[in-house]
C-alpha cells in the first residue's frame, strides 16, 4: 500500500491528545456550525469563524496578509509554531484554513485527520473553557500564487486540454439543478452548470465514515479515475473555494501531485461572468 506523499501534513488525535498542550502547538477549530465550538471544543483550541474571520468583509476575497497575522498571532502562532487545524464535516472548512495559512507561507500547519467528529467518537474530553495562550507577533509572506487559481487562468484553460478541471461539488450542483448546498444557499450565482471538460468528484468522496482520509491507493484510483492523475496542471472548484480547498489538500498533500491550484473564485464567480463558458448535461 502506497504511504501519503506529505504525512506530516496529517496528525491523529491520538497525537493532538498527546502533544495537543505542548508549548510550541497550537489548535484551531474551524466548523461549517459556527455555533459548534462554543458547545465544546478541544482544551486550548482557538476557534475561528469562516464566515467572519475567513473572508474580507467588504470585497469578495480570501483574508489579506495582514489580516492572517491577526488572525495567526491573536492564536499564538508563531512563525516556528505548529498549528493544527481541525472541525466538523470531514474538515471541510478546516481545510480551507489550512489552504489559506499555507497561501501565506506558514510551513508547520497540520489537519488532525477525522476532525472534530472522531474525537467526539472517541469519547475524548472537550470543553468550553476560552484557550489561554498569549498572543503574539506574526510575520507572513508574500502570497504563494502557485496554489491559487483566478478566472483569468481558467478562462485560458479552458478547452486547451492542457489543464485539468476538478468539480468537486455534488452531482446536483454539477448538472446545474442546485445552484449552492441546500444548507447554504447564501452565496450562489446567476447560472448553474460547471466548466467544460470537468470532472465531477464530490469531495466528500475522499473520506471514510469516521471522517479520516481514504488510503493513498484508495485516493489515487478515486481520482485517476476520473482523469486526475497528476500528469497535467490542475485546478479544483467548488462554490467559493472551500470543499475544493479539501481536494487541493488530498491531491497536493496525500498524493502528492505538484501544479495543483485551488480556484476559491469558484462557482459563485464563473456561474455570474458574462460570456463564460459552462456546461450542463
Amino acid at each position: 500500500m502506497a504511504e501519503y506523499a506529505h504525512p506530516e501534513s496529517l496528525v491523529s488525535t491520538d497525537w493532538v491528545a498527546e502533544h495537543g498542550s505542548d508549548a510550541n502547538v497550537r489548535l484551531i477549530e474551524v466548523d461549517v456550525d459556527t455555533a459548534a465550538y462554543e458547545q465544546g471544543h478541544i482544551a486550548g483550541a482557538v476557534g475561528w469563524n469562516w464566515q467572519s474571520q475567513l473572508q474580507q468583509a467588504v470585497r469578495r476575497d480570501v483574508v489579506s496578509k495582514e489580516e492572517m497575522e491577526q488572525l495567526l498571532g491573536a492564536a499564538g502562532v508563531g512563525n516556528d509554531t505548529t498549528a493544527v487545524v481541525y472541525g466538523d464535516n470531514n474538515n471541510w472548512f478546516a481545510a480551507w484554513a489550512f489552504w489559506q495559512i499555507k497561501y501565506y507561507g506558514h510551513g508547520d500547519v497540520k489537519l488532525m485527520n477525522g476532525g472534530r467528529a472522531k474525537w467526539e467518537a472517541e469519547g475524548r474530553p472537550m470543553t468550553t473553557d476560552a484557550p489561554s495562550q498569549a498572543a503574539t507577533s506574526y510575520t507572513a509572506q508574500a502570497p504563494d500564487e502557485s496554489i491559487r487559481a483566478y478566472r483569468d487562468q481558467v478562462l485560458a484553460g479552458v478547452g486547451s486540454g492542457g489543464v485539468a478541471l476538478v468539480d468537486v461539488r455534488s452531482p446536483a450542483e454539477f448538472s446545474g439543478e442546485l445552484l449552492a448546498p441546500p444548507n447554504l444557499p447564501q452565496e450562489g450565482s446567476q447560472r448553474g452548470g460547471h466548466i467544460p471538460g470537468a470532472a465531477n468528484i464530490p469531495w466528500g468522496q475522499a473520506a471514510n465514515e469516521d471522517g479520516t482520509f481514504k488510503s493513498a491507493d484508495e485516493l489515487a484510483e478515486l481520482y485517476g479515475g476520473k482523469g486526475i492523475d497528476g500528469s497535467r496542471d490542475t485546478v479544483a472548484y467548488c462554490r467559493i473555494g472551500e470543499r475544493s480547498s479539501h481536494t487541493w489538500f488530498v491531491l497536493t498533500q496525500l498524493l502528492g501531485y505538484e501544479n495543483v491550484r485551488n480556484y476559491d473564485g469558484s462557482w459563485t464567480e464563473w456561474g455570474s461572468i458574462v460570456g463564460a463558458p459552462i456546461e450542463k448535461p
